[in-house]
């Protein structure tokens, strides 16, 4: 392949993917605004019309400023590649430093602040303007530039080692270095599942052990009839940032805990709140949280082969508008046109971790009542204010959850309500 070739396929590539996502905004928009008079019969006794009606306006709103940025994205990336601007911060990088693994570094961190930077009106509007609006933000200015600091100041703890580990493998482990890095990259991966619920999220939130007796006496019975170790319950203050509801669990191994948001605490009943649970707990009963992960390596293990294969080609790194190869640049290079070339494969990741939803539901409903789960559903649907009619197609290929009608179904179906 010649590097006019490859520049002509990255072209099209990046046009049809584009335009195939403004399409299923705009599909999606026009679903909305076609249903948003009236509430879906299966939810006509549980939510109000001006529910309903917010939420197709909350989410409109947002699909509207994802076009907006899909245009930026693809915009930016063409700056970035053919534009010629990944060339000529690796040319100011190189004047700085004279070691070539230095060079590489300052060259992706350059790329990477410099992404950010643009990126952060985007954030900033969504932030303050579309979830201000509808009423979810409660973070402060200060609090968002507090949060972005906290989070510029770990990644470079974290990051630049890894960065310098992997490019360091790149060039020193021979035509096999994509071996070597996965096994770093699996290794870094499953070090911070470790340490991210003791020392990483307490550095943006405050976590405390849930004081509410009954409720632990109910989650403990919950956790004994699914055989589930927890090393604690703790009550997140989520309501610092955004007024969304939420329960998670995190970690690994015996460093799991359960998480509740201050806001689902105060919003659920105590049966609702354990089928919730349930729910969380279906996922690791059926083991979809080890299945994610892998997935998630074997896939990063076919794309650095590719990787490999890629960047011992000079058209590779012509095409897109490099003419001084390197590791650094062709990692650079690789994973920024990665999203476009994998586009469909979203669908396919989309149904995968729809079907694991639908899975965990059947678990919460043998655990606890169906009729819990869906309750607890219909309010979360309407504190989150999220659409009960999304376009299905776009459903499809964006919704790791099944839409609201077909997930209520399911738990209302004759078979899991005999269970």
């Amino acid at each position: 392949m010649t590097a006019t070739q490859f520049t002509l396929i990255f072209i099209v590539v990046l046009a049809s993917t584009s335009l195939a996502r403004l399409w299923l905004a705009r599909r999606h928009l026009v679903h909305i605004a076609a249903h948003r008079a009236a509430v879906p019969e299966a939810f006509r006794e549980k939510v109000a019309l001006a529910d309903h009606q917010k939420a197709a306006d909350y989410t409109s709103a947002k699909t509207r400023f994802a076009m907006l940025g899909i245009l930026f994205d693809a915009a930016l990336l063409l700056a970035f590649t053919l534009g010629g601007g990944i060339q000529s911060l690796a040319d100011l990088c190189n004047a700085w430093f004279d070691s070539p693994l230095t060079q590489g570094v300052a060259t992706i961190v350059a790329v990477l602040l410099l992404s950010s930077l643009l990126e952060a009106p985007f954030s900033l509007y969504r932030t303050f303007v579309i979830e201000a609006r509808f009423g979810f933000n409660k973070m402060t200015l200060k609090l968002y530039l507090i949060d972005a600091l906290k989070g510029l100041l770990l990644g470079a703890l974290l990051g630049l080692p890894l960065l310098f580990g992997v490019l360091w493998l790149m060039s020193a482990m021979g035509s096999y270095w994509w071996l070597y890095v996965w096994l770093a990259w699996m290794a870094f991966n499953l070090a911070i599942l470790f340490i991210y619920p003791a020392f990483i999220a307490p550095l943006f939130n405050k976590f405390t052990p849930l004081q509410d007796e009954a409720m632990k006496a109910r989650i403990a019975a919950l956790l004994g009839r699914c055989g589930f170790t927890a090393k604690g319950l703790f009550v997140m203050d989520g309501s610092k940032r955004t007024a969304h509801g939420n329960a998670y669990f995190t970690g690994f191994g015996k460093t799991k805990r359960i998480v509740f948001f201050d806001t689902l605490l105060e919003r659920l009943s105590g049966d609702e709140i354990e089928a919730v649970l349930a729910h969380e707990l279906g996922h690791f009963k059926r083991r979809h949280v080890l299945k994610r992960i892998v997935l998630t390596f074997a896939m990063s293990l076919g794309f650095l082969w590719l990787l490999g294969q890629l960047m011992q080609t000079e058209w590779f790194y012509q095409s897109l508008g490099v003419h001084t190869p390197s590791t650094a640049l062709a990692l650079l290079l690789f994973f920024m046109i990665l999203p476009v070339f994998s586009f469909l494969l979203q669908p396919l990741m989309s149904a995968y971790s729809r079907k694991h939803e639908f899975e965990a539901d059947a678990y919460a409903a043998r655990q606890t009542a169906a009729s819990d789960l869906v309750n607890a559903l219909v309010k979360l649907y309407q504190d989150n204010a999220a659409t009960l009619t999304p376009d299905p197609l776009y459903s499809s290929f964006y919704d790791s959850h099944p839409p609201a009608a077909r997930r209520i179904a399911h738990l209302q179906s004759p078979r899991l309500q005999s269970n």
